[in-house]
């Protein structure tokens, strides 16, 4: 789950990481106010999605008059950034930037340890730093049992810093972010850039964290905080039903029983040509009501043209389910092509049921997916 860069700031703040004075503003007159009690000179309009190049789409800009800043804020306000429409705002004071660095701490799937990654190269261009000198990022993997000691703490800092002065103040600020990704369950957290001022001193200027889902439980300040994209909120919907769901953006809608069998069956669209629209594991029901939720769920993306669906029967029988699907298709009307393939206990009596109805049923899953795949590709023609 991931949060705003004024909540992670807010997250930051409460665990004694520095960050710089700021409001979030959800209109330009609120933007200007929340300049004036800042009495500064110059301060930094920065739109608050759920997504990273903002600064290269224009949504971060420096005002230093009120008229600049509302200006700002109009401009920013209701602009579409990869998908993502701005309604808020952040309006910070401006900084005297000495030097950028780049700090976080992330969930290591290779060592299975929190990794503390630290760059000099920090800002806007992090990610081309990482791909073209990547060997300008350091890596410190973190002991969960031991965690972020004085010494490992030191170590990090001496990376980014060569004076005593800006080490003394990132060995606190490294304990701290450590903390704070373990009590939260955060699966990052990240500062880019972390920031030298001209007077020597340090501070967090941007924020980003992403939480572990699977804790959120534990978490109600943090889960309060999720504001779920139409994908997500499908995906969360499709959990409460008992089903295993993600969107993948293509064009044939799968339904399978089990997950193996799922992932198989997406590699198979691809091998063939085609291009997967979701995973989609209904688990070993064949109960009608089941699989008219699943079906409504995979029709309500737009963008699916063909279904496929792929049922195994092991310990659910191939009859029960084409049971089902017959039930289920009375209430679900829909005019997309649907290929079913079954195979397992009773599959014979199970295809025999399908025979004459609205299916196209594949002799074999090779067969289906080839199905599948053009009636897809036939209806993009």
């Amino acid at each position: 789950m991931k949060v705003h860069e004024y909540q992670a700031k807010a997250f930051f703040a409460d665990y004694g990481v520095p960050v710089d004075r700021n409001t979030v503003c959800s209109t330009p007159d609120e933007a200007v106010e929340a300049y004036k009690k800042l009495g500064v000179d110059r301060a930094v309009v920065k739109a608050q999605v759920h997504t990273g190049g903002r600064g290269k789409a224009g949504g971060v800009k420096l005002g230093s008059s009120e008229a600049e800043i509302k200006s700002h804020a109009e401009a920013i306000l209701g602009m579409d950034i990869k998908g993502f429409t701005v309604n808020r705002v952040l309006v910070s004071e401006a900084v005297d930037i000495d030097s950028e660095y780049y700090v976080s701490i992330l969930v290591d799937r290779k060592s299975k340890c929190p990794l503390m990654m630290l760059s000099r190269e920090g800002g806007m261009d992090i990610e081309q730093v990482a791909k073209e000198t990547p060997e300008k990022i350091e890596k410190i993997v973190i002991d969960p049992v031991i965690g972020m000691t004085d010494f490992l703490a030191r170590e990090a800092a001496f990376k980014l810093f060569d004076n005593m002065a800006q080490v003394k103040q990132a060995v606190p600020l490294f304990k701290n972010l450590y903390r704070l990704f373990i009590e939260k369950d955060a699966s990052l957290a990240e500062i880019n850039p972390l920031v030298k001022l001209k007077d020597g001193t340090l501070k967090a200027i941007d924020a980003k964290m992403t939480f572990d889902d699977n804790a959120l439980f534990r978490h109600p300040d943090v889960a309060a905080l999720f504001e779920p994209t139409e994908e997500e909120r499908k995906e969360r919907e499709a959990k409460d039903k008992g089903f295993s769901y993600v969107n993948l953006g293509g064009k044939i809608g799968c339904m399978v029983n089990g997950a193996g069998l799922a992932m198989a069956t997406m590699d198979m669209i691809k091998l063939y040509g085609g291009e997967p629209a979701n995973f989609l594991d209904i688990g070993g029901s064949s109960n009608p009501e089941k699989i008219v939720e699943a079906m409504k769920l995979l029709l309500s993306d737009k963008h699916v043209n063909t279904v496929l669906i792929n049922i195994f029967g092991g310990i659910t029988r191939c009859d029960d389910v084409a049971k089902g699907l017959i039930e289920a298709f009375k209430i679900v009307k829909t005019d997309i092509p649907i290929v079913i393939r079954l195979t397992g206990t009773n599959e014979a009596e199970g295809r025999k049921l399908l025979e004459g109805t609205q299916f196209k049923v594949g002799s074999s899953m090779a067969d289906a997916g080839h199905r599948a795949v053009e009636l897809s590709l036939k209806h993009n023609a």
